[in-house]
């Protein structure tokens, strides 16, 4: 559907009362899940979907009476297809939910379709801070970078580093940890060398990584994008800059849980900051990581996983509250949720419809024949400090 008729058929009719005319004649409670299925960022797309999937085989396929039905669709990672995909999902499968989102570009995006049609938007993935001021509909069930990140900048204060360069990929998440790190780090008393961007398709790092050495700082402290982080670290001991004294501490998506196995032994001891580790130690993660690796050819969930796992919770609560309803009463069911995760104990803040939750440091180490994110210390309810200024 061609973007005029689409605002031409929002204008003229309504999409809320095409949306509750349709579901009162058909007992289904879709959910439009949009994803990055293919191009650089599948492996984001492929967790997202198969977490999502791992809930509904858990609880079941019917919630208030109806049948729930996830319809996934593949954005490329591209911008311009997730937001005709959103006015699709509404206007031709009339979706009670939009949900996905596997990189920021992507949510803001979907932002303006969520609100004129009053659809709720679950982000499971996105993390920039300003993503759920995008919509009054946007719920975050994942995570922020503010949260992350002003963590390991107090972490890095009280341990001996003085002098970092800042490495972060150049999109809006990249941008917030650079803020948010320095912000924090510069006003505990330490000194930001450099700061430097790498481009988000295509990243060479080798000619920063260079530059990094040169500047001699305590630690590099970096952000890309999960799947990247093996690149990185890669060129992180090729250019020797873990010889040369240099220590990494990085923003949890650096050492994510799908890929660390691959990176070998460069990756011991680098300190990560995170909401969530396959390691962390709880009944109902250790469950999770089960199943999850049953259902996946032994893969390990990530943190997008755990964000997507946990989405559906929400959706399947808040459906449960509102008898299946959509609109203003489901986004309402969805505000305010308290619960345990496999990642430890969160709730959806409703004034901001943003998640608080646990940060952990982690330190990768070798347990077996496996490396893991080892949660060494733990940080509890923490909010987006982008928004509690």
């Amino acid at each position: 559907m061609h973007k005029r008729n689409f605002l031409n058929l929002m204008a003229g009719v309504g999409l809320t009362a095409i949306s509750a005319l349709t579901h009162a004649q058909d007992n289904s409670f879709k959910v439009g899940l949009i994803l990055p299925m293919s191009g650089p960022f599948a492996a984001t797309g492929k967790q997202l979907e198969s977490a999502a999937r791992l809930y509904m085989a858990q609880h079941g396929d019917t919630v208030a009476g109806r049948k729930v039905v996830l319809i996934v669709k593949d954005d490329t990672g591209s911008p311009e297809v997730t937001k005709r995909i959103a006015q699709e999902l509404v206007v031709n499968d009339k979706v009670q939910v939009l949900a996905g989102f596997g990189l920021t570009p992507l949510a803001m995006a979907t932002a303006p379709v969520a609100t004129q049609s009053k659809t709720p938007m679950v982000v499971m993935a996105a993390a920039t801070s300003i993503v759920t001021e995008a919509s009054p509909y946007i719920v975050r069930t994942s995570f922020t970078v503010p949260q992350v990140v002003v963590t390991l900048a107090d972490w890095a204060s009280k341990n001996n580093i003085k002098r970092v360069v800042s490495l972060v990929t150049d999109y809006a998440p990249g941008v917030d940890s650079e803020k948010y790190f320095n912000q924090r780090f510069i006003a505990n008393g330490g000194q930001v060398v450099e700061t430097l961007r790498v481009p988000l398709r295509n990243p060479d790092f080798a000619p920063f990584l260079q530059r990094v050495r040169d500047a001699k700082p305590d630690a590099l402290f970096t952000f890309v994008p999960a799947g990247v982080g093996s690149a990185l670290m890669k060129q992180f001991a090729e250019r020797g800059l873990d010889k040369a004294g240099i220590r990494l501490i990085a923003e949890g998506s650096v050492t994510d849980d799908d890929i660390i196995n691959g990176m070998g032994d460069v990756a011991l001891g680098v300190v990560t900051t995170h909401h969530y580790s396959a390691s962390h130690k709880s009944p109902l993660n250790k469950k999770f990581v089960e199943a999850f690796g049953k259902a996946n050819n032994g893969a390990r969930p990530n943190f997008m996983a755990v964000g997507a796992y946990d989405g559906m919770r929400v959706i399947y609560e808040a459906a449960k509250a509102t008898k299946g309803q959509g609109g203003e009463p489901l986004l309402n069911a969805m505000k305010g949720q308290v619960f345990e995760s496999p990642r430890g104990p969160i709730y959806i803040d409703a004034q901001t419809r943003d998640v608080v939750q646990n940060i952990y440091i982690r330190r990768v180490e070798r347990v077996g024949d496996q490396l893991w994110n080892q949660e060494i210390e733990t940080v509890t309810d923490v909010k987006d400090i982008g928004k509690s200024r």
